[in-house]
């Protein structure tokens, strides 16, 4: 691995990190896309490197932080955890039986409904979205 390529990835796990203390995420809107465009990597290897780097030790330090100040339900968690792993294991599954193409659909059309969901435009991508089929 190159300098440049470690620079990169600094940058891109920075901007991951910073994002998901500020706003709850890093992921898919930040690490995933970035692997891709910078760094040539395919969807699902993004994906899954992207799910790897999640993993507990990432986030422990934010999850303190929030516990400490009382914004954390440890049942809410436990639950969706419960649920996430399932998940997860389900959606891996489903992404690798796909190709790389209709995989990176999916995962554009879940950035768009997300970000116009958060604009309240979420009517106005619904009528683009039916007037597509």
């Amino acid at each position: 691995m190159n300098t440049e390529t470690i620079l990169i990835l600094i940058v891109i796990g920075l901007a991951a990190g910073t994002l998901s203390g500020l706003v709850g995420v890093g992921g898919g809107i930040i690490i995933v896309p970035a692997l891709v465009f910078f760094l040539g990597f395919s969807q699902q290897a993004a994906q899954g490197t992207s799910l790897g780097l999640l993993l507990l030790p990432a986030g422990i330090l934010a999850v303190i932080n929030y516990y400490k100040q009382g914004f954390i339900d440890l049942k809410v968690v436990g639950i969706m955890c419960a649920a996430f792993v399932f998940g997860g294991w389900l959606g891996s599954k489903l992404a690798l039986s796909m190709s790389q193409e209709v995989v990176k659909k999916i995962f554009a059309v879940v950035l768009f409904y997300t970000a116009f969901k958060m604009m309240g435009w979420d009517l106005v991508f619904f009528k683009w979205v039916k007037g597509l089929f």
